[in-house]
């Protein structure tokens, strides 16, 4: 100790039983408030709030001294004593900014989003353990590492830290990673005292996951009859009639239809097959004064053998021909008596019934097979078909005085691939109905969606429910993607990649059209996002970049 006799901080060495061994001449003009014949360590305790047993304080002669304990040797103890002025407020302050950064760390490490950390040269210097759950990479493959070793390794697609180095804003964009989560990054630049960039902080948010359980807390809650405080009303056809009305067409067709239920005059309902002709057929019904007064029969006129046809559709009398019922049969039009008939692909009819449906349409009697004296019947008649009949009329296969008493009323409904803004409510829709019907739990992930948006379906809403009939029944696994679907739909897949506009362009060509309705129908994002089946920020994202305006905000 004599070579710290001059050194102004008091030294002392002691042994493992508290006794001193030596200690220096600034220790030594302590002993007398000490008290040689006491052990020193009656005079020290542990610093309050202070979880380090080797921080230690005393009160020495009226001075506070803050005194460090460190083992030098074996049984040897070295003692630091530092004269301070309120020591204990500097050591709270000092436990304060541990606990405070204890609860950063812990908020930092603990976020459901990953966190992502690079210096100005874009270096990772550090990441949460969110990123693991979010790449299935550990975080620590991250640490020291480019954002641009990344890209090029194809780890990331796109690097959002680049972007906010380049821009020097906040950057925010959407991607797919290579494990197939869609994610939301968003890119922060921090700058320094003089103004430059330090570091990018990088939030990385699970928009798949995030939907996931949004969606399994909507059903929740419809199961559990949970309501919200302020409950948005469904939209007017799909609450009451449980049918999906989303597009400008189909909106402008249903309420035209609403219009003339009640008129007489005859309606011709014109569409590819399976675009919901009979749909709209009962929705005209439905709103008619007629569905108090008469029943609503359908006939398909393509499905009866020609032969069959005459005495289905106007009934026949007794003995009219072999086997006929003794009591004679009354015919569709006669069960419809007060009600609508629904002619579906009426452009099958034979001639021969082509002249006797023109006289009902005309005098409004028929007159049974093997009958002498006609009715009277009150029916109003819906026909439907798939086939172009002014065509058939230039050709001689349909009568054209025919073809003008059924096209009073024409409505032409546009195929699902004209009217996009239908299909996802209806893949909600039909997925929801039969996961119902047979008691399943199915969801379709966002490549699915994407193909079932843009597919151009030959075969419509008929064709779009039945494949997912398909799918929810024999696919084994709750989650269903696009190497599921079946040999023809898959290779569809393959060739609509080939074609001049990408998957990605298609479905944001949707998802412009479809935000665009929505704007202009709901007050705010809140509405549209319920509308839509979807997160508000994702909503407010999309009409950001899409530079679409709702009307009300």
């Amino acid at each position: 100790m004599q070579k710290w006799n001059h050194f102004p901080i008091p030294f002392a060495i002691m042994d493992d039983h508290d006794k001193l061994v030596s200690y220096n001449q600034a220790f030594e003009s302590l002993l007398t408030g000490l008290g040689k014949d006491k052990n020193i360590t009656d005079y020290l305790q542990v610093v309050p709030n202070q979880s380090d047993p080797n921080l230690l304080m005393a009160k020495i002669t009226g001075k506070d001294y803050l005194v460090i304990k460190k083992q030098i040797k074996q049984n040897e103890n070295l003692l630091v004593g530092i004269e301070t002025s309120g020591v204990t407020d500097l050591l709270e302050a000092l436990n304060d900014l541990k606990r405070h950064k204890y609860e950063l760390e812990a908020i930092f490490e603990h976020s459901y989003d990953g966190i992502y950390l690079t210096n100005r040269e874009g270096v990772t210097i550090r990441t949460n353990a969110a990123i693991e759950r979010i790449t299935g990479i550990p975080k620590h493959y991250y640490l020291g590492k480019n954002v641009k070793d990344l890209v090029r390794r194809g780890i990331l697609k796109n690097s959002v830290t680049e972007e906010a180095l380049k821009k020097k804003k906040t950057v925010s964009f959407v991607q797919k990673n290579y494990i197939g989560n869609i994610t939301l990054l968003t890119g922060t630049p921090v700058h320094d005292s003089q103004g430059n960039i330090d570091m990018i902080v990088t939030n990385i948010r699970d928009l798949t996951d995030l939907n996931r359980i949004q969606a399994e807390q909507i059903d929740y809650l419809k199961d559990h009859e949970f309501q919200t405080e302020s409950p948005q009303p469904k939209n007017e056809y799909e609450e009451k009639y449980g049918i999906v009305v989303q597009s400008e067409q189909m909106l402008a067709i249903f309420e035209t239809a609403k219009r003339i239920a009640n008129f007489d005059a005859t309606i011709l309902i014109l569409g590819e097959t399976g675009v919901g002709k009979d749909v709209l057929t009962n929705f005209i019904y439905e709103n008619s004064d007629r569905a108090k007064t008469g029943k609503l029969i359908k006939v398909n006129c393509g499905a009866i053998p020609p032969e069959l046809l005459e005495s289905e559709l106007f009934g026949y009398e007794a003995g009219a021909f072999t086997g006929a019922n003794r009591n004679g049969k009354p015919g569709m039009f006669e069960l419809a008596n007060g009600g609508t008939l629904f002619l579906d692909e009426v452009a099958e009819l034979p001639l021969n019934l082509q002249v006797k449906l023109l006289r009902v349409l005309q005098e409004g009697e028929i007159q049974r097979v093997g009958g002498t004296k006609p009715k009277k019947v009150d029916v109003h008649i819906i026909a439907a078909t798939n086939r172009n009949l002014h065509e058939m009329v230039v050709r001689g296969e349909f009568r054209e005085d025919l073809y003008y008493r059924l096209n009073v009323i024409p409505i032409h409904i546009p195929p699902l691939r004209d009217r996009r803004e239908d299909i996802l409510p209806l893949i909600h829709l039909f997925l929801k109905t039969y996961n119902q019907k047979y008691q399943l739990y199915k969801e379709f992930d966002y490549e699915l969606i994407d193909f079932l948006t843009v597919y151009d379906w030959p075969g419509n809403i008929r064709e779009l429910s039945n494949l997912i009939e398909r799918l929810v029944v024999t696919v084994y696994q709750d989650k269903i993607g696009i190497d599921h679907l079946p040999k023809e739909y898959r290779a569809s897949e393959i060739v609509g990649r080939q074609t001049q506009l990408s998957l990605k362009e298609a479905v944001e060509d949707v998802e412009r059209r479809l935000l665009r309705q929505a704007a202009k129908k709901y007050q705010n994002t809140y509405e549209i996002a319920r509308a839509l089946q979807t997160s508000q920020p994702t909503v407010v994202r999309k009409l950001k970049k899409y530079n679409i305006k709702v009307k009300n905000e």
